[in-house]
Parts: structure tokens; sequence; C-alpha cells
């Protein structure tokens, strides 16, 4: 057997120096390095015992047992890799696909002796012919000298394969855990779950469990989430948390909580400048309520929504935009054509509208992005358009409701105004062909309807639901042209019904009462 201790590339550095601002050992929590994970964590991983992280291959356990260590060199702190399954030169070409440096960071390799003599061996080596004393005395050696304060061990197969039993296995496992709590190390332990089940012998003896999740959907990229199944003593958030993996490393979105975002906002009307539109409305909709438009394509949904925006915008406030269904090429020229100056507020920054591939991004992500809009960007309302992507977005869609649900919820806690499109099947019917009834969510519900008059298909407006006071119940034509820009009729009469297809009032009136109930 031969092991083999990588020193640091850099001369310049010495884990015997003084540095400056030295990490204390009293630290409570070891930083792990990754955006958002720690966020799930609440600070971190408690210091001075071992963590399980497990996934198949391929879904991260390396890169974030890299960002783990250097999170700790930044930190001033002694880090070991130690490597039972890849060289030290596959390492830092990993590390490097990041941009990263592995420097300062040790790296012990441990390898089967000949194992890279082809002479020697013309077939893998058996684990019965390895001798576990000697890799784990040889390991401990390293440990004993250094006196790392962060070890990342890869991997437990290997391990569990040199152990040849479950038993010598566990009491193994066991004594590195007390070898390690008596150099005040802190060890991520990477499982790649090569013995097909679950080793709960194994999760038992570790302070947590960290799981990482890869899924490919029919179409798409694949669908990464990380869940903390365990950690002794922290309140963290538990339940799954999508993540990426990209060059610079492993990004986490931790799940939108609505409840632990709570806050304060000056109550008040978001108005559309449209005369006719803001009476419907009794003034105009109210700060931090949603909006479902709702109807065929084609009604004037996206205009109207954009309308909105454009009216906050010109009050100096920020608007964030995100589409699912239209190119921006289409969405400005549309607007330019109707009067409504959308490009000279992206230009000057007031609104952002941010295109949205549903089969890239993934709900989690979104959500976060959502979230920075508000609180990095001060943006005061969130246009949707449309809900239909939402839903394409979704690895399964029973959980959509729940997701939204969260997402709306705290936006009206922060008193953003929130406008979403959904997009119904049909032309002159009121039916949704969507299992997803949202309708309850929203706080305000304007519908967008055709029906044929005189000979022509109009579109109706109407509002059937509006929360937080009284609203006008008529229905009103709406017309769209590049002459006129967006103008609302008068309140259709009854004498004028004759004119309308009674269908479409029968299903107005059938809407109504439903939405009542």
């Amino acid at each position: 057997m031969e092991g083999k201790l990588e020193s640091s590339k850099d001369d310049s550095y010495s884990w015997f120096s003084q540095p400056k601002n030295p990490t204390k050992k009293s630290d409570t929590a070891a930083g792990t390095g990754v955006k958002g994970l720690d966020e799930i964590l609440r600070g971190g991983l408690p210091r001075r015992h071992i963590y399980i992280i497990q996934g198949e291959p391929g879904v991260g356990k390396t890169t974030l047992a890299m960002q783990f260590l250097m999170d700790g060199r930044d930190k001033y702190e002694k880090v070991l890799y130690v490597t039972l399954s890849e060289t030290e030169e596959d390492l830092r070409s990993s590390a490097a696909a990041h941009g990263w440096s592995l420097d300062q960071i040790e790296i012990y390799e441990k390898w089967s002796a000949g194992a890279s003599d082809l002479d020697a061996f013309h077939t893998l080596f058996h684990p019965s012919e390895v001798d576990l004393s000697e890799t784990i005395r040889d390991f401990l050696n390293v440990v004993e000298d250094l006196k790392p304060s962060r070890i990342v061990f890869d991997s437990l197969s290997e391990l569990r394969l040199l152990a040849g039993d479950d038993l010598r296995y566990r009491r193994q496992i066991m004594a590195l855990r007390d070898n390690f709590v008596s150099h005040d190390s802190t060890v991520l332990l990477l499982d790649d779950r090569s013995s097909g089940s679950e080793d709960l012998q194994i999760q038992s003896i570790a302070h947590g469990v960290i799981q990482l999740h890869d899924s490919a959907p029919d179409y798409g990229s694949n669908r990464r989430r990380i869940r903390i199944a365990k950690l002794r003593g922290v309140r963290f958030s538990g339940g799954y948390h999508d993540y990426l993996i990209e060059e610079g490393g492993m990004k986490v979105y931790p799940r939108l909580v609505a409840a632990e975002h709570r806050g304060d906002f000056i109550a008040g009307k978001v108005t559309s400048r449209i005369a006719e539109l803001d009476s419907m409305f009794d003034g105009g909709l109210d700060r931090g309520t949603t909006t479902l438009l709702m109807g065929p394509s084609g009604t004037g949904k996206s205009t109207i929504a954009t309308q909105y925006a454009v009216s906050l915008a010109e009050k100096s406030e920020k608007v964030a935009i995100y589409t699912f269904d239209e190119r921006l090429s289409t969405l400005f020229q549309r607007s330019e054509g109707l009067g409504i100056r959308l490009r000279q507020f992206v230009d000057n920054g007031s609104i952002t509208v941010t295109p949205i591939d549903p089969a890239e991004l993934t709900p989690g992500e979104f959500a976060h992005r959502v979230k920075d809009a508000v609180e990095l960007g001060g943006a005061s309302m969130v246009l949707i358009d449309s809900l239909s992507g939402y839903i394409h977005s979704m690895p399964d869609a029973r959980f959509l409701v729940l997701q939204l649900h969260e997402l709306l919820t705290y936006l009206g806690q922060q008193g953003v105004t929130t406008l979403i499109a959904v997009t119904q099947h049909g032309l002159l019917s009121i039916d949704s062909d969507s299992e997803l009834d949202i309708s309850y969510l929203s706080d305000n519900v304007l519908l967008f309807r055709y029906y044929e008059c005189e000979a022509e298909l109009c579109v109706a407006l109407s509002i059937f639901k509006r929360r937080s006071g009284g609203h006008e119940r008529t229905i009103r034509k709406l017309s769209l042209s590049n002459q006129n820009g967006i103008v609302i009729g008068e309140p259709l009469q009854r004498t004028n019904t004759g004119h309308l297809q009674m269908p479409f009032l029968d299903q107005i009136n059938s809407t109504l009462k439903a939405c009542d109930r």
C-alpha cells in the first residue's frame, strides 16, 4: 500500500504562520461555502461533528465538498481532502473547470499498491486483498500531523469495500468519528449510495445527513434538489430545495416560506391611468394584492397588465416582468403600437423584463429571482405572463398551488402588487381546461372573453372578484387598436343583450355564482 500527501503549491503560505484574522475553533458553525445552503442550515454546520453527503454519481457531492474546504481555507483554517477513489490530478481538473484553485488545500491520495501497474493487475482488485487497517492507520497519521479543522473523506463506498462486512465497517466509522472529535475536526463523508440501499446504521452515527437528488424530466434539463435529512441540535429548513451546478460551483435556492418574510407597507391604490378600468375597481387595485387576468389568447390580458406596469413606472416605481410565452421584440412592438411606452422605462431601468425558459428554470430558482427583484431591485409590482409557462416549469403539477401560494403570500406581505395572466382554452367558453383552480389564491379576478356582436368578434371585460372592496359588476367592451390604443367602452346595457350570444352571458352568471359561493 502507498500513501501520498500533496503539499501546498504555494510556498508563501504556511499552515504554521499566524494570519491576521484566523478563525477561532470556538466558532459554533462552519460555513459550507455554498450560496443558499447556509441559509437552510441556519448559519452552517455545527463544528466538531461528522456529516454524510449522500447522492448518486453526478449530483455534485465533490463540488459541495470542495466549496466546503475552500470556505475553510479562505478563513485561514487547515483543511484536508482524503480521496480513495479519485486522483489528485482529477480533483484539480474538476476544480479548474469551475475556475478554482486548490492551493492551500492538502490532498491525501490513497490507492492499492501496483494499481497503476498494468503488468501487475489485469482485473480489478478484490476488496479482501486490501489491508483496511493500514489504510486507516496511514490516514490517521496524516490527521495527527496536520490537525485540520475541516476534512472531506471520499468516499464511504471505498471504505465499505475495504471493510468487507457491515460490522467491521460500522466499527471503523465509529473509530473515525471519535478520532475526528478528539482533533476538533468537522468532517464530510461522501456516500455515492453504491450499496443500493439506505445505510441507516451509518446515518445514526453521523451528526447530520445531507441528501442530493437528481431527476430527469421528459423534456428539459435535469432537476436537482437538496434535502437535510438529519441535523442534530439545529432548527434547519426542512423539505426539498432546488439547486444548480454551473461554472463557479453549486447554488442552492432555499424553498420560499412566506411566514419568515413578514413586512409592513403603506396601503394605497395602483391605477392603470385608464379611467374606465380604474372605475371598475372602485379607484384602482390595492397595493399588496394579487390580480388574475383570465381569458383566451388574444383578448388583451398582457396589454392591460403592461399598461399597469408602465403606469406605475411613470410614478418612479420599479416593476419586474417575467414573460414565459412572448418574445421581447414582440412585446415591445405590440406595446409601442398601442402607445404604451414600455421600451422607454426598460431603457431607464424602471422596468425589467426577464424572458423565462420553463424547460431550463426550476420553480425554486424562479422564486429566488422574484425575491431578489423585490428585496434587491426594489420592485413594487411583479407581472407573470403567463401562468401556463409557470405550470410547465414545475416537475409535478400537484405542487403548483402550494408553491404559488407561498410566492403570492410573500409578495403580498412585502406590499408588492402582483399581476398574473392566465390563458384559458376556447373562444366563447368561460370554462378552463386547466386542472388547477387558483382563483381562490387571488384577491382580484379580471375576466376577458370573446363574444359576437353585430357580425363582429368582440372582447368583453368584467370583474367577477374583488376581495378588498366593491367593484363594478357590469360588462364592458374592450377595444385595442393602433389608432386609439386601449379603449374601454361604457357598460353594455340590457337592451344590447340581443347582440350578445346568450351562452356567453349564462356562463358569466354561473361563474359569478360559483365565485360568490
